[in-house]
Parts: C-alpha cells; sequence; structure tokens
C-alpha cells in the first residue's frame, strides 16, 4: 500500500539518537509528527529531501542556555545562532535565574548585568502568565524553562544573608510548586551569587523536596569550580540525599590549577553518590576558556549586595572594603593575560584586549584594572577566561551521564556591534565543534555516542517526550548534517561566524534550514513539562 507523506527524508546515515548503530534508512514525515522511518521506497511525498552522503539524527537539545535572561529571545527572534548549530530545543531559567516566577510584578532580579531592565517591558508575574506570554509569540525553536532559585529567594527573602522564617520557606515552596504544575522542567541554582550560608539549608532541602516530589530535576551552577569545587559538590550531593531530588551540573569544568587537580577525585565523587542510588548527571561545552561577568571573581560577601552598594565601594579609593577587595585579587594569583575583555560598553577600547594588556599600557596593576572596569561600567563587563584544560573535556566526554550543551545565548548576524560585545564562540559552534572535535578528529567516542549526548540523553535528563529520537510518532525535530564539512568557525577574536556543514534544519515538520538559508521563523513550540 503506498503512503503520501508531507516529506520524505531518504539515502541518509540515521542516527536514531539513542547511541544505536546508524542505519541506511528513509523517514517518513506528515504534519508535526515522524510516521515512518524504514523502507519507504514505494511511498510518495510533496518534498523529498536527498541526504546522499549526509547523516541525519534528531534535532539538538541544548538544556543550559541563555537567551531568555540575556533577552536575546525577545530582541533576536530568529535565535540563528543556535538554528544553524542544528540545535532544535533550547531551555531557559538557568543558572539560578529566570524570568518567572516574580514576587515583585516587572521586577526581575539577577538580569541587571546582561540586560538595561530599564527597556524590558514585562507583563507576567507568574509561571503560567510567562509561559502563555511567550505562546502567542512566534517561537524559532522550541523553547521550555526551569525556575531559578535565586529568582525566588531574591523575590521572597531579598539579598541580605538571613535565616528564612517558615513562612518564607512555605512562599518558596509554593512558587515552585505552582510554576512546575504550569509547565516549568525543574529548579536551577547558583550558590555563589547567593551569599549562602548554613542558615539557608532548611531552605534550600525543603525546595528540593518539592523537585524531588514532582519528578524534575534539580540543576546547578557549582557554587565554586575552582579551589573549593570538592566542598561544593559534597555539599550538594548531601541536599541531594537529604531531599531524594535528581542532580544535574550544568558546565561542568575543574577551573584553573587548583582546580585541575581535583578532578579525578571530582568524578570518584560523583561515581560514588551514583552507587548510592543519587541520580546525578551533567552537560558539558567542548572550549577551554569560560564566559562570564567580571565582578563573578568578587568574594560572596560584596557578590550579594545590590548593585549601587558594590559602585559606592568601588568609588570610594580610600575605603577599607575597596583595600580588602584588592587584597583579595592579589591573593586570587589569577592569569590576568588569559582573561580577555570581551563586553564593556563605556570602555569599548578594551574589549578584544587581556586584562594584562590593559595593565601594561596604562601602568596600573591588574587587580586595579579589574575595579576600574567594574567602576567605569556600572559592573557590566564580561570576559572570556581560559581556565579549562583540553584533556580534561575529553575526559568528561567519555563518561556516559555527560550531556552536551552551549552554555551560551541565541544571535542574529544583525546583533553584530563591532567592538562592543564578543559573545562567546560557544553561541555559534558548540555542537558542530563537539562533533568536529570529539568524533571526527579525536575518535574517542563513535559518532552515535556523542548525538546521544545531543539528543536521547538530554531528553531524557528532561523526561522531555517524543523529542530526542527519530522514531514513529515522536515530533520532527531533525538535522541533516554533511560529517566532513561540519566546522565551528566563531572564535574568541571573531565570534559572529555561524558554523558550516549542517544542510537542513526540521522543527515539528517545518524545514527552517536549507542550503544555508533560513526558510521559517516560527515552527518552534512553547514546551512545558507534562
Amino acid at each position: 500500500m503506498h503512503m503520501s507523506y508531507d516529506i520524505i527524508i531518504k539515502n541518509g546515515t540515521v542516527f536514531d539518537g539513542a547511541g544505536n548503530v546508524p542505519k541506511k534508512e528513509s523517514i517518513g514525515i506528515k504534519g508535526d509528527e515522524i510516521k515512518k522511518v524504514g523502507d519507504l521506497q514505494n511511498d510518495n511525498a510533496d518534498t523529498i529531501i536527498d541526504a546522499s552522503g549526509h547523516y541525519v539524527s534528531p534535532g539538538f537539545i541544548d538544556m543550559t542556555t541563555h537567551s531568555d535572561t540575556h533577552w536575546t529571545i525577545f530582541t533576536q527572534p530568529s535565535q540563528e545562532s543556535f538554528i544553524r548549530q542544528g540545535i532544535t530545543t533550547i531551555l531557559g531559567g538557568n543558572c539560578g535565574v529566570s524570568l518567572a516566577p516574580l514576587v515583585n510584578s516587572g521586577n526581575i532580579e539577577g538580569i541587571e548585568q546582561w540586560v538595561d531592565t530599564s527597556k524590558t517591558n514585562i507583563n507576567w508575574q507568574t509561571m503560567k502568565e510567562f509561559l502563555s506570554e511567550l505562546q502567542k509569540r512566534s517561537l524559532p525553536l522550541n523553547f521550555g524553562t526551569f525556575v531559578g532559585f535565586n529568582t525566588i529567594h531574591w523575590g521572597v527573602i531579598g539579598r541580605e544573608s538571613v535565616t528564612p522564617t517558615n513562612d518564607q520557606i512555605n512562599q518558596l515552596k509554593f512558587l515552585l510548586n505552582d510554576s512546575i504544575k504550569n509547565g516549568a522542567f525543574g529548579l536551577t541554582t547558583s550558590f555563589g551569587a547567593l551569599n549562602r550560608s548554613s542558615s539557608m539549608d532548611k531552605e534550600i532541602i525543603e525546595i528540593f523536596k518539592i523537585a524531588a516530589d514532582n519528578g524534575v530535576i534539580t540543576k546547578h551552577h557549582l557554587e565554586d569550580e575552582g579551589k573549593n569545587i570538592l566542598p561544593s559538590l559534597s555539599q550538594l550531593l548531601s541536599f541531594a540525599r537529604e531531599s531524594g531530588a535528581k542532580i544535574h551540573l550544568s558546565h561542568l569544568k575543574a577551573l584553573g590549577k587548583t582546580g585541575w587537580s581535583y578532578f579525578k577525585s571530582l568524578f570518584a565523587m560523583i561515581e560514588n553518590a551514583k552507587n548510592e542510588g543519587v541520580e546525578i548527571t551533567c552537560d558539558f561545552f567542548p572550549y577551554t576558556s569560560t564566559g562570564s561577568n567580571l565582578y563573578m571573581l568578587f568574594p560572596s560577601w560584596i557578590k550579594n549586595r545590590k548593585p549601587n552598594q558594590i559602585l559606592e565601594i568601588l568609588r570610594s579609593p580610600e575605603s577599607k572594603e575597596r583595600k580588602g577587595l584588592l587584597d583579595y585579587f592579589k591573593e586570587l594569583t589569577l592569569h590576568y593575560d588569559r582573561m580577555t575583555i570581551s563586553s564593556a560598553f563605556q570602555s569599548w577600547e578594551h574589549v578584544g584586549k587581556t586584562i594584562e594588556e590593559i595593565s601594561n599600557i596604562s601602568g596600573l596593576p591588574s587587580e586595579e584594572i579589574v575595579l576600574n572596569l567594574l567602576s567605569a561600567n556600572n559592573l557590566k563587563v564580561s570576559i572570556f577566561n581560559e581556565v579549562i584544560l583540553e584533556k580534561y573535556i575529553d575526559v568528561l566526554e567519555e563518561k556516559n551521564y555527560s550531556a552536551i550543551a552551549s552554555d551560551g545565548v541565541g544571535y542574529e548576524m544583525d546583533s553584530k556591534v563591532l567592538g562592543l560585545d564578543l559573545p562567546h564562540p560557544r553561541s555559534f559552534g558548540t555542537f558542530p565543534r563537539a562533533l568536529r572535535m570529539l568524533a571526527r578528529e579525536k575518535k574517542i567516542l563513535a559518532w552515535e555516542k556523542i548525538i546521544y549526548k545531543m539528543t536521547g540523553l538530554p531528553a531524557k535528563i528532561l523526561n522531555l517526550k517524543k523529542r530526542g529520537k527519530i522514531e514513529k510518532n515522536n515530533y520532527a525535530d531533525i538535522v541533516i548534517f554533511d560529517p566532513k564539512e561540519l566546522m565551528d568557525l566563531s572564535n574568541y577574536k571573531n565570534p559572529f561566524n555561524f558554523s558550516e556543514g549542517v544542510k537542513y534544519v526540521l522543527i515539528n515538520g517545518k524545514i527552517v534550514l536549507k542550503d544555508e538559508k533560513i526558510l521559517e521563523k516560527s515552527a518552534g513550540k512553547l514546551l512545558r513539562k507534562e
């Protein structure tokens, strides 16, 4: 019996997303779903895509992104830097900060470092309202969100380090529970930005229990990725054991020489916890530089103050606290020759230079440069910091519980403002780079195992239904690429270069990318946790 489809993809090498050896087979798509995988030579379709010599994979799922908190989901709605990598689904609300729920309407705590909040138009408060606002907009790819623990903590309790009352804990529990019921995929934290003290432990455990009761993950930017990486993980594991929550470590890495020395112990801790029954997974990006705000280097005693209070300290040359900060930075023995300024809107002449280069030009010590830059730019200074060893990326890749994620932001080429803001190359190249480096060049794992880390594994971690695998009745999120041509072209000096080698991207059965042209800007769906 002949079947008729909207699209047939034929002659490609098909990777199922579950990690199995690929097969030469065809895929029949009708509407937004895959209707048949196998032999379709007697069937017809309105559109036939010949994938000869190409690999066909489920669309890539990027579970650690920041397009929401960097506001580009609104201002750069095509999210082209993601789509051209083959990414079809992104998750927001990462690293403790989400756009909902908001305790104070119109005030998103925590995004001031990336966005001029006076120019944002916020007409939602609850997660339900936020998601219905997004539902009205056309989304270029699939989008879901987590709840940021920092966002709700700051909203209910404030920035000061105080012991929360039972009433405040109940408010937090209600906000998280309500958000999950309305579609949030879990809870994220960044305790390093919170000035966490032991007085918060009860609050954290109670909140983690809500996540555990709802069967969603808790996802974490480790409190310290350097010299205190092991205590940070240990604390998190104790919260997990006490609450029963599933743990996911975002952008796992060890920073600097002290962090590197603990890398083996880190995995021993993770694997011991897994053997004890703690559910724990992680993700990583294949780059040796991090991208972050310069002020994240501050000690927690200052990081948790209000921005105007921090600026007052930076602008008081004789103050004890400013001198204390300089001493703190001297003790850190940072590699200022590996820290490149990626954005500083009031000091654009420094963008692309290392802190050491600026120090040599001005004759001021590097520690002074750090404080002066932050002061001049109202704390909004971003850096690339080369502090990751490539050999540890290879170690991470081999773990069966590690997924690949960008930790990036979706951009359009039109957003390129020369000399003012250099995005991290991961926003343009993470997935092609991982396939090129790890599968094609180093051959540490087979293609199907790397593709699993981008598709089936993140879908499993998120409990995302009908995505992440090429199988009957799943949504037709598909990427077709040339394994020989696949190349990431974005770098630290010139990040605005799209990746090459991705030939087609289909999202929910619509052809979004074909021959390097974006054909469709509203194929995405708003995803709600089922």
